[in-house]
């Protein structure tokens, strides 16, 4: 159940984002979308008890949305500077919304790497595991190109 309502609020936090991203950013808008739309399945995946024959009925997390995401984080990259260090999370309010969800990501990673024992089969936990890493990748991408977008520079860290 913490996997599952980490997913669920990973996804209203990125209902958030997409709220915050100007009308100009509608693409974007609608790429949060297909993924919220692709955590409902990654939910219904991890709520669902190993070995039920309801799991053969479900849509499962599939190698296309996995490689979605990289697609979407090369294209993103293509137009950012190289990092050369660490930056810290914020800039434009759009962008600091997007490295929350980032870090709302990683929590339900951890959370599913938990319940990962020997699913590791295509469509299972192990599918929503890498699509959970993947999209936290995709958001600190996006959270660069927001800033960018939006004429904000990346902060870097200072050690101090």
């Amino acid at each position: 159940m913490e996997a599952c309502g980490d997913v669920d609020e990973l996804n209203a936090s990125l209902g958030i984002l997409a709220n915050k991203i100007p009308d100009s950013g509608t693409e974007i808008q609608k790429e949060i979308q297909g993924i919220q739309s692709a955590l409902f399945y990654a939910g219904a995946t991890l709520a669902t008890t190993p070995g039920s024959p309801l799991l053969s009925t479900l849509r499962k997390i599939r190698e296309d949305d996995i490689r979605a995401l990289e697609t979407a984080i090369d294209r993103m990259d293509e137009g950012l500077d190289p990092l050369t260090g660490f930056i810290l999370p914020g800039g434009h309010p759009c962008a600091a919304f997007a490295h929350l969800s980032r870090t709302v990501c990683r929590r339900a990673e951890r959370r599913v790497s938990d319940l990962l024992r020997e699913d590791i089969g295509e469509g299972g936990t192990g599918a929503v595991l890498a699509y959970l890493n993947r999209l936290s990748d995709y958001l600190f991408t996006l959270a660069r190109h927001l800033n960018r977008m939006m004429g904000f520079e990346d902060v870097p860290w200072v050690k101090r």
